[in-house]
Parts: structure tokens; sequence; C-alpha cells
């Protein structure tokens, strides 16, 4: 649960600066600072390169949205900054600190809720999970038992604050898991999945709740996710990585726009079966949907391909009930630029 490389090598924060250190010539570093990194498994022709010489900069309280289909590098790219696989080539700093001269200073700064990992103590209650991961984070329970409290309400936990975990359903384990990592003074923290198992409503909750937090608290949060929707909520910035490289960074409003394809839905009575079949026959159509006798469909083309389409449309008599320029999603660009993945890596 917090910083990766375990209770044992966390000490205390240290913010003397040490030839490795940005910090040292006054500027203010970043949260997160990775470059050249490289990562190959295996050897020989079996040789497999996980991670091709990525280099990526995540500024003080920002949340940064990391996503990647199987096989893209992703994984591995988080495992490194943490500490939890060693890189072949490349440096990575935490707040200025270079983890591999300073782990222990640099992963002071440091937590994570990885999924699929048991990321809490399941005989110990929900408050006694918060209170146990303050401590090894190295800091005195009592002293942010406000926050613990704030926490506990903020997910929904309260009812639950002195049940033990083990009792508890997934999604309210995976709220436990997420509070945990928000106990401590971390101020870089990494969240892969954190909706994972959580019904709609405690989803949209967790991500209001987790926005403010990091507003309030100044956090740099790092989140891994296939949860789209979490990732356009939450995120002020997004990292797509393809085949081990950086495919695009930026936000997601900038991507949407840069990867914008034309479509339009239009909706109608009159479409029959015959008029379907022209507009197939000369048109991509990607939707096509008949519920209660009106039918909708989808087509992708540009603003000629609509006035061909309407005027096609209008020489058979449709009629049309409404017409939609089709925005594209942070899912769609993410389907553009990876297409479909591999092995995990």
């Amino acid at each position: 649960m917090t910083s990766p490389q375990g209770a044992a090598e966390l000490g205390s924060r240290s913010d003397v600066p040490s030839s490795g250190d940005e910090r040292r010539n006054g500027e203010v570093p970043a949260a997160i600072a990775v470059e050249g990194l490289t990562k190959r498994f295996g050897s020989g022709d079996d040789a497999v390169t996980a991670v091709d010489d990525v280099s990526l900069r995540i500024e003080p309280g920002s949340v940064v949205g990391l996503l990647g289909p199987n096989g893209a590098g992703k994984t591995t790219t988080i495992k490194s900054i943490l500490g939890m696989v060693v890189p072949d080539t490349g440096t990575v700093r935490v707040q200025g600190i270079d983890v591999a001269e300073r782990p222990r200073a640099a992963y002071a700064h440091v937590d994570a809720m990885l999924e699929g990992a048991r990321n809490d103590y399941w005989r110990l209650t929900v408050r006694e999970n918060l209170r146990y991961f303050a401590t090894i984070g190295g800091v005195a329970p009592d002293s942010v038992a406000d926050r613990h409290d704030r926490l506990l309400e903020q997910f929904g936990l309260a009812e639950k604050a002195d049940e033990a975990v083990r009792n508890l359903s997934r999604g309210m384990k995976q709220k436990v898991s997420l509070a945990s990592v928000l106990a401590s003074d971390a101020d870089v923290v990494f969240l892969d999945e954190p909706t994972l198992g959580l019904d709609v409503e405690s989803s949209l909750t967790l991500r209001r709740e987790l926005r403010r937090i990091v507003e309030e608290r100044g956090l740099t949060a790092v989140i891994s996710s296939h949860d789209m929707d979490v990732i356009e909520a939450v995120c002020d910035r997004v990292i797509i990585m393809n085949e081990g490289h950086i495919a695009a960074d930026d936000t997601v409003a900038n991507l949407r726009r840069g990867f914008e394809t034309s479509a339009f839905r239009l909706t109608s009575p009159d479409l029959d079966a015959e008029t379907l079949t022209t507009v197939r026959d000369r048109f991509e159509v990607t939707v096509a949907t008949t519920p209660d006798g009106t039918t909708t469909v989808e087509v992708a083309t540009d603003s000629d391909g609509f006035y061909e389409l309407t005027a096609l449309l209008g020489a058979r008599d449709v009629s049309l009930t409404s017409v939609e320029t089709v925005e594209p999603d942070l899912e769609d660009v993410f389907v553009e630029l990876t297409g479909d993945g591999g092995t995990e890596r």
C-alpha cells in the first residue's frame, strides 16, 4: 500500500539536496520526472523491450491519467517509477530526488494503490487500517485523526469504521484502499483502477471526492484506469502509451480536438431497409438501431458527405426528426492511437 519500497525503507523525509537533485539549482522540481527510461525483459532473440526511451514530467498538484492497452509498457513504467522494477537505463526523480541515489527520501513522498493486490489488512478495522498506513508513512496517527474522520465521511465509510475489512463488500474494500493511501502525508499518489468494483453511484462519489481532496491538499496524482469516464472527469492531462512509447500527452480536450473524426447521428421514422442498404453502400454506418419504429443511424463522413447523405435521403422522401454532430470521446482517441492491445507488460 504505502511507499513501494515497504515500511522498512521509509525513513523521515529529507530535503537536503544531493548531486542528483533538481532542487539544488533553486528551481521548483517536478513531482515526477522520468528521463530516457528503458526496460527490456529476457535476452537474445527472446528479448522484449517493454519501455523504450520514455521521458515524462508531471508537475506538482496535477492529476494525470496514464493509459495504455495491454503490452503498451504502462505497467512497467509505473513499476519503474515506484521502484518495483529496476530499469536498464534512465533516471526517475520524485520531488526532485533521484530514486536510485536516495530511495528512502524519494519514496517518503509516495503512496500507491495497486489494483489486484491486497492493499489493506483485512483483519483490521477500517479505521485501524487508516491509522496503520499513516504510521508506516511516518505520521503520528493521532495528529491526522481529523483527516481520517473526513476520509471516512467522504467515501461513505463512517458507519463501517469499526468493522473488519474482511467483512466488507468488494466495493467497500476498494474505498478503504483509497482512503488508506490518502491517510498519510504522501504528496504523490499512484492510483491503479480506483473505481474497480464500485457501483455507478459510488464511482461518481469517488470521482467528486478524489478531485476535491487532491485540490485541498495539493496532491499530485497519477491515475491508471480502463474507465475513461473517470479519466475524463478527474484528470488535468492524459498520457497514452503504446508499444513502449508515449503516443500522446495532452489535455483531454486537446486530444479530442486533435483526433476528431466527423460523424453525424440522424433519426427518422422513414428509414426503411432499402434506404438503409443504400446508405450502407455509400457511407460508413457505425450505428443503426430501431427502437419503437424509429431508426437512428450514425454516419462517419465529412461536411461534403453530409450534404450528399441528406440529398440522398431527401430524394427518397425521408424526413429527419433530429440531426446531431457526434463528438469523439477519450475512448475514441485511445482506440485510434493504440488499436488492439497485446500481452500485459
